[in-house]
């Protein structure tokens, strides 16, 4: 009974170490979700969904306005009834009012309220691409930690063999205790930085999970894997650009929504036409009467002044539109440009670091070591050189942070996933 209780123990042990393993997100994974269940993109939906709805009344006529009371009736009650010589005077009303609303006023309002969600579209999509650059941005600097990381356990490792070694050999006299001493230091060093590097990861995880609207203490992995990508500036123009830019594209609805806002403001000064019927119930001895009756509303200049004020502040809205699209546009196309000059550097930079600096620095190291252990060289010879292999690997990787951050800055500005 006894060993059926301890497998029973090791089994669930084991099943709850399984489920404990951290998954792994892909970038394109966390983009999803971010995208699914970003509360921000959320409100945008529950916006677009509002407007759509609201626009399906957009064609709805005025209520009809019904009246009744009594008509033309004396103060007298005894005159109501009449006699053989009066048949009575006053009657009871019943009366219905109904206007009729243009049919380009209708066609000009339903156009406005069906184009309005069309900008909160782009907000949205504009919204999308700011969120995917934040999220770029902290999967690649957690990459590049978890880089940073290894590096420092390596050298713990290296570090750790040459205090070790230090111990033995000064029993012997054969090394010197400010040597040690500094080995140690740096050591310690090395200790304290990876306990701020695993500090920064923990930070974008947080950032990761809360982007993605799930517990902030989620565990996950990410997908080591990463390309530096080419970008083809040649074909790049202020047409190109406006047309995968959601922001441009977002004042391009709003003009083409204010344009839509002076046709209504325009079928605002169209007549408009109603009826109006009446039945009196006459009292005594008087017929039952009605009355028939068309109307018109006249716009008057004193009744458009309101109306030709908003279409003529329309107009220079879309102007200042017009020239904020040609700003954006005009900042984004030199932006791009300066990236493009920074990205090509930074690439040559990293590329020099790692084919040429880091194994020249890495022959130095194993060279010095090795005249070290053959009693032939210093222990100081040895960490200044692993101390200059040390940053030259860290400054390699500050570059692929570089490189990573403009290209998510370019695509950002492309607004390209």
């Amino acid at each position: 009974m006894r060993h059926i209780k301890y497998y029973i123990i090791i089994s669930c042990l084991l099943l709850n170490a399984a489920s404990a393993v951290a998954q792994t997100l892909s970038l394109d994974a966390v983009l999803t979700t971010v995208k699914t269940n970003n509360p921000q993109l959320k409100m945008y939906d529950a916006d677009i969904e509002s407007m759509d709805a609201a626009a399906k009344g957009a064609r709805s006529w005025m209520a009809p306005q019904v009246n009744t009371g009594l008509f033309m009736t004396p103060y007298n009650t005894k005159m109501w009834k009449g006699d053989e010589m009066n048949p009575g005077m006053g009657a009871y009303m019943i009366g219905v009012t109904q206007m009729i609303p243009n049919a380009s006023r209708l066609k000009a309002d339903s156009n406005y309220m069906n184009a309005m969600s069309s900008v909160e579209v782009e907000n949205k999509n504009y919204t999308v691409n700011q969120l995917n650059a934040l999220v770029k941005t902290n999967y690649y600097q957690w990459i590049v930690l978890d880089k940073k990381i290894k590096i420092a356990n390596d050298n713990l490792l290296l570090l750790e063999y040459m205090i070790k070694s230090m111990e033995i050999r000064y029993q012997y006299n054969m090394d010197k205790l400010p040597t040690y001493y500094k080995a140690k230091s740096q050591y310690s060093a090395l200790e304290s930085m990876v306990v701020m590097l695993q500090n920064e990861i923990s930070q974008k995880k947080i950032t990761l999970n809360t982007l993605m609207a799930r517990d902030k203490n989620t565990v996950f992995e990410i997908d080591p894997d990463f390309t530096l990508k080419e970008y083809n500036f040649m074909k790049l123009d202020t047409v190109s650009l406006s047309e995968n830019r959601s922001d441009v594209r977002a004042i391009e609805k709003t003009i083409a929504l204010n344009q839509l806002k002076i046709e209504t403001e325009k079928a605002k000064l169209l007549p408009e036409f109603g009826v109006k019927y009446d039945h009196m119930f006459a009292f005594g001895n008087r017929p039952q009467q009605f009355s028939l009756m068309g109307m018109i509303t006249i716009p008057m200049p004193w009744s458009s002044k309101m109306n030709k004020a908003n279409i003529n502040s329309f107009k220079l809205k879309n102007e200042s539109l017009d020239w904020q699209k040609q700003m954006i546009l005009n900042e984004a196309t030199g932006m791009i440009s300066g990236m493009q000059a920074e990205l090509t550097n930074l690439k040559r930079q990293y590329e020099i670091a790692d084919k040429s600096i880091i194994p020249a620095l890495r022959r130095n190291y194993d060279t010095s070591i090795i005249a070290w252990q053959n009693n032939t060289g210093d222990l100081f010879v040895v960490l200044d050189a692993w101390e200059a292999l040390n940053m030259a690997q860290i400054e390699k990787l500050d570059k692929l942070q570089a490189i990573l951050s403009t290209q998510v800055e370019i695509e950002k500005q492309l607004e390209t996933k």
